[in-house]
């Protein structure tokens, strides 16, 4: 990309988006393209369609998705398979009509079969079964794999995947209802600790093993990855290091300065037992990770203490 290329970040806002858009702004990418939900619905094809007709832009990455955690994943999966495949099909669709130079799309590592041999190697897609409580989403996500794949063979469009791993950071969603694992113990945890709580109950059994990236590793290695990557396999990002979510628990819990318990809820799902990327491919075009976990939580909890005003 040179630098006065016309690039539009969908989903800007959101946080792998506005952590894509900060670092293409640092690196001194200044024509930058966003629209904001109310601007432009991505669901609605003849609207996406018409943003690409107006504005031309040469480089898109599609950071837009309805995402969440287990429970939100489990409790609406008509909502999450509609949203994702209507804005992914609708970006791809106009990048191609409107003759976009190239295309990163943002998959996810939950489109790998649940029990997938560790670590997991692109080339894993598609050989077997799906974790039932995140399904809807996951085969979204493959359909727009495969749609720049196909879209690559048939057009010669030069579209191109990624799959993070479990990512966390500022922007991101605390909900108790609706947020991923990490944030959402960032947030039980610091509520414990603030209510002076003897302990903290955890989803499930704890024993499932996660492996988590800063979202601001994930912008970098996006960026790097559409100036130097070309071909058709989709590309794992992720640290190639996991932990269990009890571990997980317990270093957020020194994070935050809370000493109580932290118990477990073995009525609550699991999940997928692990999800570790094997990162061979990323890591042989020189790209690696440079935030700890443990620096990467402290960043965000004092994100999340200073702009959450039930926190403060």
């Amino acid at each position: 990309m040179d630098k006065d290329s016309k690039i539009y970040v969908a989903g800007h806002k959101g946080m792998v988006g506005s952590a894509i858009w900060k670092k293409l702004n640092d690196l001194g990418y200044k024509n930058l393209l966003g629209a904001t939900s109310r601007e432009l619905d991505l669901t609605v094809q003849a609207n996406v369609d018409n943003y690409f007709k107006t504005n031309k832009p040469d480089y898109v990455f599609i950071a837009a998705a309805k995402v969440g955690g287990i429970f939100a994943n489990n409790t609406y999966p008509a909502e999450f398979i509609y949203s994702n495949l209507t804005i992914q099909t609708n970006i791809i669709h106009s990048s191609y009509k409107y003759g976009v130079k190239k295309l990163l799309f943002l998959g996810s590592s939950c489109i790998y079969p649940r029990l997938s041999e560790q670590p997991i190697k692109e080339e894993y897609l598609l050989s077997g079964y799906l974790e039932p409580t995140n399904e809807a989403y996951a085969i979204a996500k493959i359909a727009g794999i495969e749609m720049c794949k196909f879209y690559r063979r048939q057009y010669g469009c030069n579209f191109i995947s990624v799959m993070p791993t479990n990512l966390y950071g500022i922007n991101d969603n605390f909900d108790p209802a609706t947020s991923h694992v990490l944030p959402a113990l960032i947030r039980k945890i610091h509520e414990a600790k603030t209510n002076n709580l003897d302990s903290v109950t955890i989803w499930g059994s704890g024993k499932p093993r996660r492996e988590f990236l800063y979202v601001d590793d994930l912008a970098e290695a996006c960026i790097h990855l559409m100036n130097i990557y070309n071909d058709e396999i989709h590309v794992n990002i992720g640290c190639g290091e996991d932990l269990s979510i009890i571990e997980l628990a317990k270093l957020i819990a020194d994070v935050v300065g809370y000493k109580g318990l932290i118990l477990t809820d073995t009525t609550k799902p699991d999940g997928t037992p692990r999800k570790l990327l094997d990162t061979t491919l990323l890591r042989s075009t020189g790209w690696f990770p440079k935030t700890s976990l443990e620096k990467g939580i402290n960043v965000v909890y004092d994100w999340f203490v200073n702009n959450n005003p039930k926190t403060k």
